[in-house]
């Protein structure tokens, strides 16, 4: 390949124009200048290139030397990735720190992955094996939850002429020799892949399995199913971080990415000194052994950030192809899609919405629907069950709307994209309501999808008490506007019993408390007891009223307070509990009712 070098003639910021690069392509990566930055080909006009540094520009010169790789920007994926912290282009943010400081020093250079670790490799493919993209040549034990498969990069097939016996290897370390027809090629355990290509896949599935969060508001109102993508847009404070939080430990994905998109450093610090210490709920190991982070803050380079989210999901992909379900946490999109409104500012772009550039919708287009419940490529090495030839991605990207306004550019493309929305309402959050999630703005498209699933593995009746439990939450939302000019007191018995059944579900199901040790997480069998037995109170205290059971009566009986505590009786002896409460409830209600007849 014939070297490729131009001298910088223009500088705007993260924005640098070099001529003399014919030969060049779109999306290269370059060095640039005397402390060789790395920068990305965004835009070639004869021997023209424009790059995005992401780096800080500062002192740099016209004139300088600018050399073009000839690769784009790509990721390498091997054994190492899990408990890893990387800034938004995959450099090793602790190993940085221990070079320069507390500071990224311009320039500096780090491997992604430790290159002098051994891993004990454990080789299932043989010798004379046909082979291809996304077959399995062994694996490795990559952290004490999570198995790493070695695979065929995709794109190549072959026959194996050699492969290593079990030992310890390093990633570097040539593993299989594959007989291909352009001559022997030499594989180690690294994969690279830009970042910008989504890997393939054999097909995409529908999406009928649903993303079991623990989250009440979100696993009963409004599902994600595996493979989907969400959005969870709100303004400052509504919470967008803690659920974040909540759905990266306790959703049932084997393997979580967070990108820290442009948020403020004092978030994000709180991020990377947490979840190291976070317990993984499943094995009871830490968190990080199946997490990978990845940090980029609102004062790193902007044009770092743009590339982030490429990152974390090619990332995601990789362990997608392995089998694993994965859960992508994006915060925020908004931060994303400034940075992209940033460079497009600085390239003297048509500016769009609000500044935005005119290709938003296609560059959050093009990050969504890489989520997905797939097939995935190879076969060899795999068991022949349906459950190892499946992976998924699932997406969820946090929004933050200047000033909480969703009708703005980015809450507006993204909602034309994901099938779920998690509204955050900052009253509910003045309130102290939490998960802050607005039942009647938010809405999620996968409802039918997972019905069967649900109706299966939680209850028969699921799709309905959700129906009749929203329902009942919408009336209360109507009578609102009359209790707010007369008085709860004026009302009719049955609508105040209505008041106080959908109460009773806002403030003791809805609600949920991410600190408490047992309402953190709700199993998909409480839920549905739980609801169940808030509905039936709902009912019986609208009949009771009926027969003219004054109101102050029934806010005293022993089962209300028992039944607005639900949500702390444990997931392992929850039902023999509901069933006594459900009991006392019945006795009381009766008694009411006999005594208001005598």
């Amino acid at each position: 390949m014939v070297e490729v070098k131009g001298r910088i003639t223009k500088i705007a910021g993260p924005v640098i124009e070099a001529d003399g690069m014919r030969g060049s392509k779109m999306y290269d990566v370059v060095s640039v200048g005397k402390e060789n930055l790395i920068g990305e080909i965004i835009r070639l006009n004869g021997d023209i290139a424009t790059v995005q540094v992401y780096e800080d520009t500062n002192g740099v010169m016209p004139g300088e030397v600018v050399v073009s790789t000839g690769e784009p920007l790509s990721v390498e994926l091997a054994p190492g990735l899990l408990t890893s912290i990387y800034d938004g282009i995959q450099r090793p943010l602790p190993t940085i720190y221990d070079q320069t400081g507390d500071f990224i020093a311009r320039g500096v250079q780090a491997n992604s992955l430790d290159r002098k670790k051994k891993w004990d490799f454990e080789p299932v493919a043989e010798v004379g094996s046909e082979v291809s993209g996304g077959d399995i040549l062994g694996s490795v034990k990559e952290t004490s939850t999570i198995v790493h498969k070695i695979m065929v990069p995709p794109k190549m097939k072959g026959k194996i002429a050699s492969i290593v016996s079990a030992g310890s290897y390093t990633i570097d370390e040539k593993i299989v020799v594959l007989a291909t027809e352009s001559g022997k090629v030499e594989l180690t355990m690294v994969q690279r892949w830009p970042v910008r290509e989504a890997r393939p896949n054999v097909e995409k599935y529908d999406p009928e399995i649903p993303l079991v969060t623990g989250q009440r508001v979100i696993d009963t109102f409004f599902p994600i199913a595996k493979g989907g993508a969400a959005a969870i847009p709100g303004g400052f404070g509504t919470g967008k971080t803690v659920t974040l939080h909540q759905l990266a430990k306790w959703s049932d994905a084997q393997v979580v990415v967070y990108v820290g998109c442009g948020e403020r450093g004092n978030e994000m610090t709180d991020v990377l000194q947490e979840f190291p210490h976070l317990e993984d709920p499943t094995s009871g190991e830490p968190l990080m052994n199946r997490t990978v982070l990845i940090a980029n803050t609102s004062n790193m380079p902007v044009a770092a950030r743009e590339a982030s989210v490429y990152t974390a999901i090619t990332i995601a992909e990789y362990y997608r192809d392995m089998g694993y379900d994965v859960s992508l946490m994006a915060d925020s999109t908004s931060r994303w899609a400034e940075a992209m409104r940033e460079i497009s500012g600085r390239l003297e772009e048509m500016p769009g919405e609000e500044g935005y550039p005119a290709y938003l919708a296609s560059r959050l287009a093009e990050f969504y629907e890489r989520a997905g419940r797939v097939k995935v490529i190879g076969c060899v090495g795999r068991e022949e069950k349906k459950g190892d030839f499946e992976g998924s991605v699932s997406v969820m990207g946090a929004v933050s709307p200047p000033g909480g306004d969703f009708s703005e550019p980015v809450a507006q493309n993204t909602l034309r994209i994901v099938k779920v929305f998690w509204a955050l309402d900052a009253d509910l959050a003045d309130k102290r309501h939490f998960p802050s999630v607005n039942w009647i703005k938010s809405y999620s498209l996968y409802l039918d999808s997972v019905r069967s699933w649900y109706s299966e593995h939680v209850g028969k009746q699921w799709f309905e008490i959700r129906n009749k439990a929203m329902g009942l939450l919408q009336k209360e939302a109507e009578l609102q506007d009359i209790v707010s000019l007369v008085g709860p007191d004026a009302l009719p018995p049955r609508e105040r019993a209505t008041l106080e059944g959908a109460r009773m579900i806002r403030e003791n199901y809805l609600q949920q408390n991410a600190f408490h040790e047992v309402d953190t997480y709700c199993s998909g069998p409480k839920q549905y007891a739980m609801l169940e037995l808030m509905l039936s109170y709902a009912d019986m205290i609208t009949d009771a009223a009926l027969a003219n059971v004054h109101m102050d009566d029934i806010f005293e009986m022993s089962s209300r307070e028992k039944i607005s505590r639900l949500g702390y009786v444990p997931n392992d002896t929850f039902e023999e509990e509901f069933a006594s409460i459900k009991k006392t409830l019945e006795k009381e209600i009766s008694d009411l009712k006999k005594e208001r007849s005598k």
